[in-house]
Formats: C-alpha cells, sequence, structure tokens
C-alpha cells in the first residue's frame, strides 16, 4: 500500500510537472520577440497588428475575482459557520445537498442562468446592455460558494471542542465562543477554502465568456465589459497561428504566474499567524 499511495503521490506531481514544463517552454520564447514589459503593460490587444498588451485582461480578471471574492467569501465562510455550529441537524441534512448539488453543476449552465436571469435583470434595474463585471462577479461569487463552505466547515467541525468548552466555562455565550475561540483555531482552513475561492474563480472561463462582455479594455465601470485572461486565450485559440499562438501562451504563463503567487501569499500569511 505504501508504493501504490507513493505511485499515486508521483502521478499528482508528474502531472503538474508536464503542464509546467509545456506552459513554459512554449510560453517563454514569445519573450525573446516581444518585451515582457510591454506585453504586461500594453492596452492594446491586436493580434493582427502584431500589438500584444494584456493589461486590460489582467485588470478585467482581477476586478472580477475581487467582487466575486467580496460577494461569495462572506456569504460561504458565514453559510459554513451556520451549519458546523448554529443548524439543527435537519437543516444541515438539506443544506448539505444543496451544497453539493452548487458544487456540480456545470459551467455552462451558470453561464446560462446568468445570460438569461441575471443580465436581463441587472439591465432593467441598473442600465447598460446587462454584460458587464457586475454580472460576471455575482455569478462566480455564486460558484466559488460551495468550495468555500465546504473547506470551511471542515475546518470549523476540525476544531477541538475543548475550545469552545474552555470558552464557555470562563462565562463567554455560545456566539462568542464559536467567533472568539473556535474561528481563530480555524483561520488556516477557512484561508485556505477562500484560496481555492479564488482559484475557482480566476481560472473560470465559460460563464464569464457568456456574461463578461469580452471586450478588451480596461473596466471604466460595473456596469461596463470586460475580456479575462482565460476568456481571451479561448476565443482565440482555436485560430491563432504563429506569434499569435504564443503569445496566448504566454498569457497562460502569466495567469500560472499570478495563481502561484497568490498561493505563496496566503500559504506565507498563515504561516505567519501559525508562528504568532
Amino acid at each position: 500500500m505504501r508504493g501504490l499511495f507513493m505511485a499515486a503521490a508521483c502521478v499528482c506531481i508528474l502531472a503538474a510537472g508536464v503542464i509546467c514544463y509545456f506552459l513554459f517552454a512554449n510560453g517563454l520564447p514569445f519573450f525573446a520577440q516581444y518585451a515582457v514589459s510591454d506585453f504586461i503593460s500594453g492596452k492594446e490587444w491586436a493580434p493582427l497588428r502584431g500589438v500584444f498588451g494584456i493589461l486590460p485582461m489582467i485588470v478585467g480578471s482581477f476586478v472580477i475575482t475581487l467582487g466575486a471574492l467580496l460577494l461569495g467569501a462572506p456569504a460561504g465562510v458565514l453559510t459554513a459557520i451556520m451549519m458546523a455550529r448554529f443548524s439543527s441537524g435537519k437543516a444541515v441534512r438539506l443544506m448539505k445537498p444543496a451544497v453539493a448539488l452548487l458544487a456540480g453543476i456545470p459551467s455552462v449552465v451558470y453561464g446560462f442562468f446568468g445570460l438569461m436571469l441575471l443580465v436581463p435583470f441587472t439591465r432593467s434595474i441598473l442600465g447598460g446592455d446587462g454584460l458587464s463585471i457586475l454580472v460576471a462577479a455575482i455569478l462566480l461569487a455564486i460558484m466559488i460558494l460551495p468550495t468555500i463552505i465546504q473547506t470551511s466547515r471542515a475546518a470549523i467541525e476540525a476544531v477541538p471542542n475543548a475550545y469552545y468548552e474552555g470558552s464557555l466555562a470562563l462565562g463567554a455565550s455560545h456566539e462568542s465562543s464559536v467567533f472568539r475561540a473556535i474561528l481563530p483555531a480555524a483561520r488556516s482552513g477557512i484561508v485556505s477554502g477562500i484560496v481555492l475561492g479564488i482559484g475557482r474563480a480566476i481560472g473560470e472561463t465559460t460563464a464569464v465568456l457568456m456574461v463578461a462582455g469580452n471586450q478588451a479594455r480596461l473596466p471604466t465601470s460595473l456596469l461596463k465589459g470586460v475580456r479575462a485572461l482565460t476568456v481571451n486565450v479561448l476565443l482565440e485559440m482555436g485560430y491563432a497561428a504563429d506569434l499569435h499562438r504564443a503569445s496566448l501562451i504566454a498569457t497562460g504563463v502569466i495567469l500560472f504566474v499570478i495563481v502561484m503567487a497568490v498561493n505563496i501569499i496566503f500559504s506565507f500569511y498563515n504561516r505567519r499567524r501559525v508562528l504568532q
């Protein structure tokens, strides 16, 4: 069994290594022909004219992900707290399959829901054409809820009950014991769930493609459309060739570096909190 587990771990490491090798081997040569600074800071994307600037897509991805995080993280963590410490057994039995169902819905179904319901609703209430940053953020917030809820709930339930009982023994209320004794102990797991949610949001393609407007420009309003990095690759990879294709793979390299940077920052934060 030890050998079997080691083989499974090696397969995972090998898969990650092959992906990294493919990205960097095919993406880095592009920077020998096109300056990294121009690629990252350029505001215009015009492959037919040999102009490759992905700053609008980087900003668009960050704005959509940040909006989804601001909407989805508090709702997800509070739902996890409710399921772990406040709800009755019957309520939890009803909510667990509902959360699992949200996790199992395909991205294209979420995109169809946003296109047919959220887009017309925001168009009628707030104006604009409805295909916007706001709709994409709301949709991604819904999509990352299962990840945050399930991970945060597992972290909260893993905290020894002695923390809660000790807080009660010192005279704290149930609410104070949960928020001041249990949550700090579960912080590492909750942060991990939020990081996984960020990874899901920043890597989502199909749903964002359907509701974000796909306009390669710097965002000026929540009601304007933008194009995310992942959407840019999906839209143009089918017909791209030569330098254009290399630029799209280089976009994947930039996205990979961004996701790795986010994970490293949060890992450093968690480690620092533990040492304190």
